[in-house]
């Protein structure tokens, strides 16, 4: 997948979303993205390509979007300096400052 490219469900047999849809800025490890009204962080963040949410702590291996109702712990990010934002259940707001977790705590 090239860079800023977005990924999308446009048509869904039993879901609808709205064509007109506010853009929302927002920016994850200090890079600029856009996501729009109604994402959560998790569905932005995918949207943009970004496929790693965390790491575990014994192996550091990547984790990524898992559940998707707040049950797991693999979205758990830093939103605006709150660390263990469970991004998958959070709405997406306007300037909101999205990063992984430091590892070190």
């Amino acid at each position: 997948m090239k860079e800023g490219s977005f990924v999308r469900i446009e048509e869904h047999p039993i879901l609808t979303f709205p064509k007109d849809r506010r853009k929302i800025e927002f920016t994850f490890e200090g890079k600029k993205m856009v996501g729009y009204e109604g994402d959560t962080i998790a569905s932005a963040l995918i949207a943009q390509g970004v496929k790693v949410f965390s790491y575990s702590h014994k192996s550091k291996r990547p984790r990524g979007f898992f559940c998707a109702v707040g049950k797991c712990s693999s979205c758990l990010m830093m939103v605006n300096g709150i660390r263990n934002v469970r991004t998958c259940i959070t709405p997406l707001k306007d300037g909101m400052d999205i990063r992984r977790n430091d590892e070190d705590e």
